[in-house]
């Protein structure tokens, strides 16, 4: 007896670590960004009662802004829907998915994951294989080889350079499969022959999200920096041009004077503790995206500055809690990754029917500050903001 309690008490612990495990933010990859492959579940046998579709709650009443990777316009993601039928004949075919990542290990990218994961499951399709290249081009080419031996019929991915991972993908397209990107397109691959589409948020309308929170906060007037993505990636660059063009055409007494270039998430607190000291007199400084941003708040904190307007894109937990707490991030344009996630699956599963699908297709952007920050999380992510960035949004 005694015995059996032990057996069940390792047991029971050995589960909560392995929950523990998966609810950590770089839990979808391992630590060092390995492949994984998802725990294989049963097709989706519940019956299908409604069609699918992103969520239809979103704000769709300003233009989506940003043009796809050719100039293409864009298509709303809240126009894409699988029927009943469709979803039915779908689920017929044992198809099975990859989700080949440029990087794992943010919030952004788990909700992509979550909202594929969740579509794929109620389309009856196995997710077969997650990988995170930690932006590393040479690392996705490999991952791309190894998840290509595997067969599966659709690869949802993110190109983290889009010359260098080229004929990888060129070699998924000639091996049958079905690709659908996310944000970015590789090199001299076509749309209808090579590629399903490209999904993307509103990032143009992101970066003018960021530009009108930062002019606000500073009355129209003043010195800021700009901390950009110093690589060939389609998204990034529509950020950074959004920003420095609203600046420009709607905001003439704010002067961009410095310009900072990271090369990966990590690089935001050298570039902004450089800015900062070259220029002790800058009003704010734009981030292009959550995860440098946080750098460039540790930077402003170290100096002293804690006067300095932060706006970025995309809502992550650490700049959450710090617009919920009225800190020196005031603001942001959100993507809707979950969303796009469930865009890119609807869009596999036009074509595993043959339907045909527009070239790009975006998700509208959101404004996202204090006053909304608590209904803005559960928009973005499909479940309510952590106790944490509850706790102090309450108190404020």
């Amino acid at each position: 007896m005694k015995k059996s309690k032990r057996i069940l008490a390792a047991t029971l612990l050995a589960g909560l670590l392995v929950l523990t495990a998966c609810n950590s933010e770089s839990a979808p990859n391992g630590e060092n960004g390995a492949e994984t492959t998802p725990e294989s579940s049963e097709t989706a046998t519940e019956a299908v009662t409604e069609p699918m579709t992103i969520n239809q709650d979103i704000p769709s009443d300003q233009e989506i802004l940003s043009k796809g990777p050719h100039g293409e316009e864009a298509v709303s993601a809240k126009t894409l829907e699988l029927t009943v039928e469709d979803i039915e004949k779908i689920r017929e075919g044992n198809y099975k998915a990859a989700l080949v990542m440029h990087y794992a290990g943010n919030d952004w990218s788990n909700a992509q994951i979550n909202g594929l994961q969740a579509a794929f499951e109620k389309m009856g399709i196995e997710v077969i294989s997650v990988t995170d290249a930690q932006f590393s081009a040479e690392k996705q080419v490999s991952d791309l080889e190894s998840v290509l031996a595997r067969n599966p019929d659709i690869i949802v991915s993110i190109p983290t350079d889009p010359v260098s991972t080229a004929s990888a993908y060129k070699r998924a397209a000639e091996q049958g499969v079905k690709l659908v990107f996310m944000d970015n397109v590789p090199s001299n691959l076509e749309h209808g022959t090579d590629y399903v589409s490209v999904v993307s948020a509103d990032n143009y309308g992101n970066g003018v999200a960021a530009a009108d929170i930062m002019a606000e906060q500073l009355g129209g007037e003043g010195k800021v920096g700009v901390v950009y993505h110093d690589a060939d990636f389609f998204v990034t660059k529509q950020r950074t041009e959004a920003f420095e063009a609203t600046m420009a055409e709607k905001y003439p007494n704010i002067e961009i004077v410095a310009r900072g270039g990271i090369m990966g998430p990590d690089d935001g607190l050298q570039v902004a503790s450089a800015m900062l000291t070259t220029n002790p007199d800058l009003d704010g400084i734009f981030g292009v995206w959550d995860v440098p941003t946080e750098g460039i708040l540790a930077a402003a904190r170290t100096a002293g500055r804690d006067d300095l307007v932060i706006t970025t894109i995309d809502l992550g937990t650490n700049v959450g809690l710090d617009i919920a707490r009225g800190g020196p991030i005031k603001g942001l344009g959100a993507q809707l990754p979950y969303d796009q996630g469930t865009a890119e699956a609807i869009l596999a599963g036009y074509a595993l029917l043959g339907k045909e699908a527009p070239s790009y297709v975006a998700v509208p952007a959101l404004t996202v500050t204090q006053d909304n920050i608590l209904d803005a999380w559960e928009m973005v992510y499909q479940t309510s903001a952590p106790q944490e960035i509850q706790d102090v949004a309450n108190q404020q």
